[in-house]
């Protein structure tokens, strides 16, 4: 399943490109102007189903093809890649050679705690700037509810600073807050690109999410 979600998003990459193939030359993440670090931290495989773990490696599939299209590539790990998720990411063939970093150790053996940020829906703190050299930590947990402000919860034990995204400073929404994997991933990677926070939830927020610019709304816009 994980391989034709594979073979389906780079049809769809082909497909959707209305530009001439000479341009679709894929800037490498080594060759990218933009050094932000995004990490997939999949510390808590053994905590979902195999259908859940799946769907969470078919998000963060997702997020390379989209890293793949974009101008400025930021900088993607997987961490706590062994176990299960090594052995499920197995079935795609020669993905040890796609431009991504995957690492066997945790985040916090990677990267200094100092530069760390771990983005979670239950942070008090509003993430305001992206900076070139700290590594934005996605919980790759697909859990249902079942383990709510556990990845938020793992942070605070180690001394990891926490932040969420400033989706309150911006826009109403009428679902919860709590974004997929890539759904957030993509969020990060279109303000790296130089698009407003407002700009980026607009663009990337499914309809069913009910996203509503704040100041419409504030105004008593509702079209």
């Amino acid at each position: 399943k994980l391989k034709m979600a594979a073979r389906k998003l780079e049809k769809d990459d082909e497909d959707t490109r209305t530009a001439p193939r000479k341009s679709l030359k894929h800037v490498k993440m080594s060759e990218s102007d933009c050094k932000v670090s995004v990490v997939f931290d999949m510390q808590f495989s053994d905590l979902m189903t195999e259908r859940d773990l799946g769907k969470c490696l078919k998000q963060v599939i997702r997020c390379y093809s989209y890293n793949r299209r974009i101008p400025q590539p930021v900088q993607v790990h997987m961490t706590s890649h062994g176990g299960r998720v090594e052995a499920e990411m197995l079935k795609h063939d020669g993905y040890r050679n796609w431009d991504f970093h995957f690492k066997q150790e945790s985040y916090d053996k990677l990267f200094p705690l100092d530069k760390i940020i771990y983005l979670s829906a239950e942070s008090e703190t509003a993430l305001e700037t992206l900076e070139q050299d700290k590594a934005y930590i996605i919980g790759g947990l697909v859990d249902h509810n079942h383990h709510k402000g556990l990845c938020h919860a793992r942070a605070q034990e180690i001394g990891v600073k926490t932040a969420r995204l400033p989706i309150d400073e911006f826009i109403n929404m009428k679902t919860r807050k709590v974004l997929t994997v890539n759904h957030v991933y993509e969020i990060l990677a279109e303000v790296c690109q130089g698009v407003s926070w407002k700009d980026a939830f607009m663009k990337v927020l499914p309809e069913r999410k009910g996203a509503l610019d704040k100041i419409d709304c504030d105004n008593g816009d509702s079209s």
